[in-house]
């Protein structure tokens, strides 16, 4: 079986990384022994089941982060003659319905619609995925029916 593949850019790495380490620091901390008492009077206190719930979702996110590192690729700038096409890492500015709009295509882990990055696996940037500037492309979703032309395509350092 073929294990996923999380694609980030080299903030998105660091970014994983350093909630890693702070959920380490948080389960170290929590497992220090002052964890409630499991047993009072011969019923399960509600404070301990709460924690154990508290420490299974830590463990599980801990997981999910150590899989992220352990299966990611990076987010690199395509070769410059690839360049006049959206890939991922590509910063696109798009005309929408009358609206200029820009967008930089980033993989799931780092997609942040509020803050103009989307994933390449969303709507839009499949739809822009290949495409150069001037190509019209049509956006489609249960909720959404967009055209969109592509004014302009950069990477980080062009």
């Amino acid at each position: 079986m073929e294990r996923k593949k999380y694609y980030l850019t080299k903030e998105g790495l660091e970014k994983v990384k350093n909630e890693l380490e702070e959920l380490n620091r948080q389960k170290i901390a929590l497992l220090d022994g002052s964890g409630p008492d499991s047993f009072r009077f011969g019923e399960i206190e509600a404070e301990f089941i709460t924690f154990q719930e508290d420490l299974g979702n830590l463990k599980k996110r801990i997981a999910e982060l150590e899989d992220v590192l352990e299966n990611y690729e990076p987010i690199k700038a395509p070769l410059k003659k690839e360049q006049d096409s959206v890939h991922l890492g590509a910063e696109v500015t798009v005309e929408m319905d009358g609206t200029v709009e820009e967008f930089k295509i980033v993989g799931t882990i780092e997609s942040d619609p509020a803050n103009q990055k989307i994933s390449d696996q969303s709507p839009i940037g499949r739809a822009l995925l290949g495409k150069k500037v001037g190509n019209e492309v049509k956006v489609t979703t249960p909720m959404v029916n967009h055209g969109c032309r592509i004014l302009k395509i950069k990477y980080g350092s062009n």
